[in-house]
């Protein structure tokens, strides 16, 4: 999947593939939020919000939907599209049509699709595309994230020098394991 924000990252990429059935583009803006001023008066939950700054909240979704601020927002969300298709059109300029405007409207397209449009070089897995242009014989060694050399339910406790040591360590494993987790792994 490279829609959005995933393709705005695909476009550091020199040529960008993607199988036939991934979600490519959503070029647009979003921002989506709840508005909970009545739930919270109905429970008698008073809203306590302190801020430095007379503009740093920004639709808070424990106060009334202030029109000044959704104005804010829309500013906002313009600006970042605006520079969303110029980083596009800068980076896919001769692969795009240049009076295509309905690239830019948030739609998703599939991988093929994408090809056809100009938005991805083609169809294809990393490794069959880089098979397919230096040979069998080429190599793709995958990187892995460092493992630590001692599981922490094995460590020696005489190692530990910090008295907070095992426990910063256990939320570092915590944490390891949360984003490994993200991905399936």
């Amino acid at each position: 999947m490279a829609a959005s924000g995933g393709y705005w990252l695909a476009l550091a990429g020199d040529e960008i593939f993607t199988e036939e059935t991934s979600i490519i583009g959503s070029i647009g803006v979003i921002s989506a939020g709840f508005g909970f001023t009545q739930l919270i008066e109905r429970l008698g939950v008073e809203r306590r919000l302190h801020t430095a700054g007379e503009r740093k909240s920004l639709l808070d979704p424990f106060l009334p939907e202030d029109p000044s601020e959704v104005e804010r927002l829309t500013a906002l969300q313009q600006d970042i599209h605006r520079a969303f298709k110029e980083h596009v059109r800068r980076r896919r300029a001769e692969k795009l049509d240049p009076v295509d405007e309905t690239l830019f409207n948030g739609e998703v397209l599939t991988g093929r699709m994408a090809v056809e449009r100009g938005l991805v070089d083609g169809v294809g897995e990393l490794r069959a595309v880089m098979r397919a242009r230096y040979g069998d014989k080429v190599r793709l060694r995958p990187f892995l994230a460092e493992r630590r050399r001692w599981p922490l339910w094995r460590r020696p406790l005489f190692a530990q020098r910090e008295p907070f040591a095992p426990i910063a360590d256990l939320a570092d494993w915590i944490e390891t394991r949360l984003l490994w987790a993200r991905f399936g792994l």
